[in-house]
């Protein structure tokens, strides 16, 4: 299989903790990268723009069929800004876990405790921004968890249902292929047997298999 998969992980993580999708995706044939980056320290744009040479570097050394991008909720708003400077990069789909697309109300509750923009770092005005609507060429399909242990339990703010740190409501942007909610936390989609297939089953498909999440 000449399709390619670059991972982007989320907030406060680096790209071994995508190391369990990373397999999973190479045991379906994929020829999987991981694009790691400062997610606190580093601004936005900087890593918005490793991210589309990173992207770039791979399609002019392996010619791949298609490029695809898995992304772990910070992750999927980096993704889609950089597929906006990458108009002629090859066909592929994203898949998106736990990103909230729309903005962040945890990001918003902690930038509003003392220290807490510290916390969050350089990305928090893209987590606090989102986007209105995916407009571009790409399929976007979006996993939502729904197991809500986590940040929010401390900062609240966050309506049902919800993953513990984004709401489900928060991934859900016009334009999107499709949607997707599963059992899990934030956390706990990069581990999920069910987001893994849900997300194989969209890179093949451009469609999640909804009567396997009923």
């Amino acid at each position: 299989m000449d399709e390619h998969v670059i991972l982007v992980h989320g907030l406060w993580m680096r790209a071994f903790t995508l190391a369990a999708l990373q397999h999973r995706l190479e045991r379906e044939g994929y020829t999987v990268h991981s694009f790691d980056y400062a997610s606190v320290f580093s601004s936005h744009d900087t890593s918005v723009d490793k991210l589309v040479e990173f992207v770039r570097s791979i399609d002019a050394t392996d010619n791949p069929r298609k490029i695809h991008f898995v992304c772990h909720s910070l992750g999927g708003l980096m993704a889609l800004r950089a597929l906006r400077k990458l108009p002629n990069l090859v066909s592929g789909c994203v898949v998106c876990l736990g990103s909230p697309l729309r903005g962040s109300a945890i990001a918003r509750s902690i930038a509003q405790v003392p220290g807490g923009s510290f916390f969050i770092g350089k990305n928090l005005g893209v987590l606090l921004e989102g986007f209105e609507r995916w407009d571009g060429k790409r399929s976007v399909g979006v996993i939502a968890g729904r197991l809500p242990v986590g940040l929010g339990l401390v900062f609240g703010a966050l309506p049902m249902p919800h993953d513990g740190t984004v709401s489900v409501e928060e991934t859900q942007l016009p334009g999107l292929t499709d949607h997707i909610v599963v059992p899990a936390t934030h956390t706990g989609l990069l581990f999920s047997d069910e987001a893994a297939t849900q997300t194989i089953e969209f890179l093949r498909n451009k469609r999640f298999h909804h009567a396997a999440a009923a």
